[in-house]
């Protein structure tokens, strides 16, 4: 079920801040997602290959799928042919077969690097290092556009803030160090995308507030 007064008022925020709004549509039914189409919304994520790829069959063709789940290896050839932008690049390996199968098809494919910034052991990501020792032009078939990140899971919000200040900072010096050009900062959810906006995010990802908690 859509919350259809909640997302105008979050699409109006992100406008004003300049900031592009995914939905997070995950679980979710193809109809829910027409439906937020049908109201102007383009950028859909999903965390599940086998979901993403059925929902992808059944909608408009001009949706931005943003995959930004914990992509397996083995699973990029079936998202490959469309998605939009895969925001949760956590490791090189994973990195080199994005570029092989970009080239299989024929096209760039847009990531983010997904950097690890909570406390929590669970979240994935490359660290500090990792990010300042990558090597962007051993992949010709992939644009990295930005980094991705998310923070703990607290009601401390000044840990929040934190962590998304040290992905800003992340950001800038790998732009500078790199030279490369970097549009996407993606970070804040449901529970933060306010704070992660005044932090420097401009891409929020947005799913139990617009379409309700999942079971």
């Amino acid at each position: 079920m859509v919350n259809e007064p909640l997302y105008k008022d979050i699409v109006g925020f992100t406008k004003l801040k300049n900031s592009t709004l995914v939905a997070v549509s995950k679980i979710k039914p193809a109809a829910d997602i027409q439906k937020m189409y049908d109201m102007g919304q383009r950028d859909f994520g999903e965390n599940y290959v086998q979901e993403m790829v059925e929902k992808q069959a059944q909608l408009p063709a001009d949706i931005l799928w943003h995959f930004i789940g914990h992509l397996q290896t083995n699973k990029v050839k079936y998202i490959a042919p469309f998605v939009h932008l895969i925001q949760s690049v956590d490791s090189e390996k994973l990195l080199k077969e994005i570029d092989k199968q970009a080239a299989k098809n024929n096209r760039k494919i847009n990531v983010l690097l997904q950097m690890h910034i909570a406390e929590e052991q669970t979240k994935f990501g490359f660290d500090e290092q990792e990010l300042m020792n990558l090597d962007v032009s051993l992949y010709p078939n992939v644009n990295v556009t930005g980094l991705m990140g998310m923070a703990t899971f607290t009601d401390d919000k000044e840990k929040v803030k934190r962590e998304f200040e040290q992905l800003q900072s992340y950001y800038n010096n790998f732009e500078d160090a790199k030279k490369v050009e970097l549009n996407t900062l993606s970070m804040g959810m449901s529970d933060d995308y306010e704070l992660a906006i005044h932090c420097g995010s401009n891409m929020i990802r947005i799913g139990s507030l617009l379409f309700g908690k999942r079971s």
